[in-house]
């Protein structure tokens, strides 16, 4: 049995369809891969792409319907993943915390050091000392010669005493002054003068009355035995009481001469 012509001529159409269907389809793709290749090579992460979904329309034989549209799928620009710059982490530099070094001096040298200051301390306390006694010296001796002085002046005043009593002891026994109620008369001759005329001074003591109490030789003759005979003739002699009532004490020169015979 063969189709009839009615049959034929709607099967021609719709194989029409299916063509220019797949044609479209075949010239998506093309496109699509054009557009691919002259894209800019970029990576791009891979895209799942979805099976392309083929929608068969009912076809109305009055009016064949417009080729379906075929949308370029336009492949989608990832943008250009931006490569964010990764500063390296700042290490951090241990920091250094200065220490002032204290110096730690040797225990030797501070026991020098305190040696040294006790040496001083003593070398001071030493020259203090030293001071004091020198201090303590200078006022023995200044007392030492003070009491000198002072011992000196009173000798002096005694010295003088003494002479001035010496002085009134020993002036000569003026005539005015005293008279004799016995006057010495040394009995000597010639050879006892040994040929040469003698002088003697003797000391002489009496009392108010005129009693001879003492009688020492102040400048000798020379020779003794003359000494010892004008001695005892004066002894004998006597004075006349004095008119004041004061005691007679004097020096009586004597000249002993040569006879004239």
């Amino acid at each position: 049995m063969s189709p009839s012509p009615a049959t034929l001529n709607t099967s021609n159409p719709m194989k029409k369809k299916i063509i220019a269907a797949i044609v479209a389809v075949v010239i998506g793709h093309v496109g699509v891969l054009w557009a691919v290749s002259h894209m800019r090579t970029i990576e791009l992460k891979p895209v799942e792409k979805e099976p392309l979904k083929v929608r068969f329309l009912t076809i109305v034989e009055d009016a064949p319907p417009p080729p379906p549209k075929v949308e370029q799928i336009k492949p989608k620009v990832e943008p250009e993943p931006v490569v964010k710059k990764v500063e390296p982490i700042p290490v951090e530099k241990p920091k250094i915390i200065s220490q002032k070094v204290q110096k730690v001096e040797p225990k030797v040298i501070q026991q020098d050091d305190t040696q040294e200051k006790l040496k001083k301390q003593q070398d001071l306390e030493k020259q203090r000392l030293e001071q004091l006694q020198r201090e303590q010296a200078l006022k023995e001796q200044q007392a030492r010669e003070q009491a000198l002085k002072d011992q000196q002046v009173r000798e002096q005043a005694l010295k003088d005493q003494q002479a001035k009593e010496y002085a009134s002891k020993n002036k000569p026994l003026a005539p005015g002054e005293v008279s004799w109620s016995r006057s010495p008369k040394p009995s000597y001759t010639d050879a006892d003068l040994e040929g040469s005329a003698r002088t003697i001074i003797v000391y002489i003591e009496a009392d108010p009355s005129g009693k001879i109490l003492n009688v020492t030789i102040k400048k000798s003759t020379g020779l003794p035995k003359l000494d010892e005979i004008v001695l005892k003739s004066v002894r004998r002699a006597k004075f006349k009481p004095t008119k004041d009532g004061q005691a007679i004490n004097g020096n009586l020169p004597l000249e002993l001469v040569k006879s004239s015979s």
